[in-house]
């Protein structure tokens, strides 16, 4: 639904002006007539700065939104409900002037006019995923757009828990560290300037490790104004790099070969596109077709290229093991289940298995990971501190023994 203002004259000739809430400039022509008016001007109201920013913040969706609303939608069609009313009653279940009430009016509107729910929602993929319009798209045509959602909605719902569980055991190590760069900050420039001048005022000695504290501490206070200026402008040179390939392969190679956080961020990938894989085929996508969405999704260059030229080998009529293994970047026994799934006819369930296996290894990775960083923040703050006991103490030592 969008706003238009309009203009408009009576049978007197009075002129009369008013907002109304319509999909397009022809049903606000055609309401003006139905009451008697004739038209004079219909113009589109667009929202302010201001308006948008906050829709845009507050009202945009989530993952847990699109999760929630595709399995509704499912229960509600495997309970016979019509695709219109399924989508009318989401409609009602949602707050108006969020993006989710604009995607199920405009998702309404659509099906109610004769279009496909895929092409409605291919709108915003931006919000879905190539993936999930795909999979829509291929329930629809092969009339099973019940058993699509149904698989949907599980997949959207173990991605929502497997995320929840990464982003639960970081937060107390991201807290921690945090607070340490907070609290180091608020000591570097206002603590330790006060008493650095309380000792040049008694004219003490100062040791190394005081020389190297005031150096800092001077650094910090005359240049602090300078460090929300190169954030923003660290920012916007990521940003500028993330729009070349060459960038974003560097990048994410290197992230792949961090100790600890590479692995896991490998056994996320993996996890997340073979399950991605497997509900693609098992919708009845190609598989060329699904291993070229998947790449789409992949998040990270690397598996970009990976799955792209799996894709284009298939194509060329190579079998699917020897190019997972042609790939160079999947552990072994991918390519071993894959090869029992391309053998026995049931690659999608095999997917779905490796998909399992790789979450669990995933998880575990992340405890592994907070259990490493915890001693390791412990390692750092208890450096930091005895650090600053010898710069700030030492000082006072000497002052009390020149007594």
């Amino acid at each position: 639904m969008a706003k238009f203002a309009y203009r408009a004259r009576n049978w007197n000739g009075k002129l009369i002006s008013g907002v109304l809430d319509m999909a397009d400039k022809q049903q606000v022509i055609n309401s003006i007539k139905e009451s008697g008016l004739v038209p004079i001007m219909v113009v589109q109201k667009r929202e302010s700065l201001i308006d948008e920013f906050f829709k845009k913040i507050l009202g945009r969706a989530s993952s847990k939104q699109v999760s929630n609303i595709t399995r509704e939608l499912s229960t509600m069609m495997t309970a016979g409900l019509p695709l219109t009313d399924s989508l009318a009653l989401l409609r009602g279940q949602v707050k108006e002037g969020t993006t989710m009430f604009e995607i199920m009016d405009y998702a309404l509107k659509t099906v109610q006019g004769g279009q496909s729910l895929g092409m409605a929602l291919g709108k915003y993929k931006n919000v879905f995923g190539e993936a999930y319009v795909a999979s829509i798209n291929a329930g629809e045509e092969g009339g099973v757009l019940e058993e699509i959602l149904a698989k949907l909605a599980d997949n959207l719902e173990n991605e929502e828990e497997f995320k929840g569980k990464i982003k639960g055991a970081m937060i107390y190590p991201v807290i921690v560290i945090i607070g340490m760069i907070a609290v180091s900050i608020i000591m570097m420039i206002v603590v330790i300037p006060k008493l650095m001048t309380m000792y040049n005022d008694f004219g003490t000695k100062m040791p190394p490790a005081t020389i190297a504290l005031m150096a800092i501490s001077n650094f910090m206070a005359k240049t602090w104004f300078l460090m929300p200026v190169f954030l923003v402008g660290g920012i916007f040179a990521y940003k500028f790099g993330e729009k070349s390939k060459i960038f974003r392969t560097r990048k994410d190679k290197f992230i792949l070969k961090l100790p600890i956080w590479g692995p896991l961020m490998n056994k996320t990938i993996i996890a997340n596109t073979t399950r991605t894989l497997s509900m693609l085929t098992a919708a009845g996508i190609s598989l060329n077709q699904s291993l070229n969405i998947v790449a789409s999704v992949a998040g990270n260059e690397i598996y970009y290229d990976a799955y792209i030229k799996i894709s284009e080998r298939v194509q060329k009529g190579f079998d699917v093991a020897s190019s997972f293994e042609d790939a160079g970047i999947f552990p072994m026994i991918v390519t071993q289940m894959v090869t029992t799934g391309e053998a026995t006819g049931k690659l999608d369930d095999v997917l779905m298995r490796v998909s399992n296996f790789f979450k669990v290894e995933a998880e575990q990775s992340v405890k592994a990971l907070t259990a490493a960083i915890e001693p390791l923040i412990m390692i750092v703050l208890g450096i930091g501190v005895a650090f600053l006991i010898i710069a700030v103490l030492m000082p006072i030592y000497n002052l009390t023994s020149q007594f």
